[in-house]
């Protein structure tokens, strides 16, 4: 963390330019040092991602923020919470989401931030995060960011510039995320400081280098996806935005003789005084014309008077307008009373939740939890007035109820399925014929009473519910929670599956992930055969990154 000493700087206002560079210093930041804020999950497995979650989070608001055309405070302002929910991955990522929405929208109507505005978007920003949450839980990311706004209100009372108040919420912010491991006893006995909070500093710091002048480069590449880009360039809902209705474009050829420079300029004036988007380009041979205006015969008039016109195009941009509202209202339209929406981890699981009727599948889960912009569309995509959604990931779940509420026109069923085999129980349940509701009664009693189990490896030397564990064992988690421990990946599904299986189980399910051979999976399934002869043993491969086995006991 960057060490903060005083400042003899001092800056008393804040306006959208220096926000767009506090913004690109706190992701260029995050982005440097993500990979130390991964390696702090409680859990010592390999897909523990908080930082990367919070950097993606982090750059899709950047991009906003770059692209937005104003240096206008509100411009940038709403910029940053839009991009910052689009792209919202994780838990972490989701309550950062927040953290900038109620930061920004304490910005809305200003033009500048003075020292007390400033204090007031932090203090905004923590409210905001906590009312998202059901059961905010104090230790983690929400605590640092109360206690950031706590701390820049104490430094605005104190007649603080900008630079202190940072300074201070900074100190603050780092005080007590020493204090985590002390308010959540799983931090304690791992031996870490929670993640999100320590990422959170790590933009607030980026904002203090931005403030002093010490602005970190940007370390990621500014390119959305492909698939974001139409719904991020303009927003086609409003035609009395379109100011100017007809766009006309045009060469110039066979240029009269006496047309230089100074006619060019004339001409791209008197388009400017009556039209927008003007581009009079020369090249010696011809000129081109491009103008956006409400009378397109006055562009070809003028254009006339300096030679001949060629290559005439007239656009009617708000019909262009109409006929893209009624294609996206036709896509978006439902088509069939009710649809299902999974997350699956693997290309098997993925195959296997389109074999269980989900009319779309996301590729996440363990190492790249989807964003609320990917989950929205596949709801939108998936063709359902109502739409059922398995996010089959703990750190899925708050994303995908986020989704819930963004997309318009359906109803949206976020069931809480924590894990891949909870989702599979889930989606066996899944009848297209029932209602919403029954749907939702059936699949949610289904994977209640499922087991899950995963066995992966472990990536540093830690302790958790009571089990020491070294870089590089393979571990196995029963429920969420570290119960096994061992060098020898069936040794540990034997002895995982000893915290697992009861006198009531009938069905132990092996879902083999990509380093996995079907063999080795079969001989394994008949060792658990001759260890528990009343349970039948299925497998299925799953073909998941990182996790040997995911298992469901039921």
């Amino acid at each position: 963390m960057t060490r903060l000493g005083g400042s003899s700087m001092t800056l008393d206002r804040i306006d959208g330019a220096m926000l767009r560079k506090m913004i690109l210093s706190g992701v260029a930041l995050l982005e440097q040092n993500k990979q130390g804020v991964d390696a702090l999950n409680v859990f010592p497995v390999p897909d523990g991602d908080t930082g990367t979650n919070m950097t993606m989070t982090m750059q899709s608001a950047a991009r906003e923020v770059q692209h937005v055309p104003s240096d206008a405070l509100e411009d940038v302002a709403k910029a940053l919470s839009k991009g910052a929910l689009k792209g919202a991955r994780g838990n972490s990522g989701v309550i950062l989401s927040q953290l900038f929405r109620g930061f920004a929208q304490r910005m809305q109507g200003l033009e500048f931030l003075s020292p007390q505005d400033f204090a007031d978007c932090f203090q905004a920003a923590s409210d905001m995060a906590y009312k998202a949450l059901m059961k905010p839980k104090e230790g983690t990311i929400l605590t640092v960011a109360r206690v950031i706004g706590e701390s820049a209100q104490a430094a605005a009372r104190q007649g603080a510039d900008i630079i202190e108040i940072m300074r201070q919420a900074l100190a603050g912010g780092e005080e007590v995320l020493k204090r985590t491991p002390d308010m959540l006893p799983v931090l304690k006995q791992a031996g870490v400081v929670d993640a999100g909070g320590k990422g959170l500093l790590y933009v607030c710091a980026g904002y203090y280098q931005a403030l002093t002048g010490q602005q970190a480069e940007v370390a990621w590449q500014d390119d959305a996806p492909e698939d974001t880009v139409a719904e991020s360039v303009a927003d086609i809902e409003n035609l009395e935005d379109i100011r100017f209705g007809y766009c006309t474009e045009l060469y110039i050829i066979h240029i009269k003789d006496g047309v230089g420079p100074a006619e060019i300029e004339a001409l791209r004036q008197m388009y400017d005084s009556f039209g927008d988007s003007v581009l009079v380009v020369s090249d010696g041979d011809l000129i081109k014309v491009h103008c956006h205006s409400e009378t397109p015969w006055k562009v070809l008039q003028y254009a006339q008077e300096l030679g001949e016109i060629n290559g005439v195009k007239i656009d009617n941009m708000r019909q262009q307008n109409r006929d893209l509202l009624a294609q996206r209202a036709a896509q978006r339209a439902p088509k069939k009373p009710i649809s299902m929406v999974s997350v699956a981890a693997g290309e098997g699981l993925k195959a296997l939740f389109g074999d269980l009727l989900s009319d779309e599948v996301i590729f996440g889960g363990q190492t790249m939890n989807p964003s609320i912009e990917d989950i929205a569309k596949a709801i939108m995509a998936s063709g359902g007035e109502n739409v059922i959604v398995l996010p089959n990931n703990s750190n899925i779940i708050l994303a995908a109820q986020q989704a819930a509420q963004v997309v318009e026109g359906r109803n949206v069923c976020v069931i809480p399925t924590k894990s891949m085999t909870a989702g599979i129980a889930a989606a066996l349940a899944y009848n297209p014929e029932h209602t919403l509701e029954e749907n939702q009664k059936q699949m949610t009693e289904a994977f209640a009473h499922v087991r899950d189990g995963q066995v992966t490896y472990a990536v540093r030397d830690t302790t958790v519910n009571d089990v020491a564990v070294r870089q590089g064992d393979i571990i196995g988690l029963a429920d969420g929670k570290l119960v096994a421990d061992g060098s020898v990946v069936e040794d540990v599904v034997m002895d995982l599956l000893g915290h697992m299986v009861d006198a009531e189980h009938e069905l132990i399910t092996l879902y083999f992930g990509e380093d996995v051979t079907e063999e080795a999976a079969e001989a394994l399934s008949q060792r658990i055969g001759g260890q528990y002869p009343r349970c039948d043993v299925e497998v299925v491969c799953g073909g998941q990154p990182l996790y040997y086995y995911f298992i469901s006991v039921e």
